[in-house]
């Protein structure tokens, strides 16, 4: 076999078949960093939502807070009372598995 048909062959054949394996793999990667990007994106989403249920949650009770500190007198036992009361209820409603009753 002649040194110029091997060359022919590698320019016409090698190189296009390369180029083509290479951009193959080269769209698989790009597919899966944009899928992964996508995740992220979404994990970001959630995690900022939870963040801002959790600052609302506080910055209620930081109102209620605020009420009893500049409240005086018998209300402020009373929300006081409620306040230690609240935990216990939501501790009690938790352990509690689905279809019992809560006693």
């Amino acid at each position: 076999m002649p040194t110029s048909l091997l060359v022919f062959f590698v320019i016409v054949v090698g190189i296009p078949v390369f180029g083509g394996m290479a951009m193959s793999a080269f769209q698989r990667w790009l597919q899966h960093k944009e899928k992964m990007s996508q995740l992220l994106a979404h994990e970001t989403a959630e995690k900022a939502a939870q963040y801002a249920a959790r600052t609302h949650e506080l910055e209620k009770r930081v109102r209620v807070l605020e009420q009893i500190v500049t409240d005086g007198g018998v209300q402020t036992a009373a929300q006081i009372e409620a306040l230690r009361d609240a935990p216990r209820r939501r501790i009690s409603r938790a352990a509690v598995p689905t279809g019992e009753p809560a006693s």
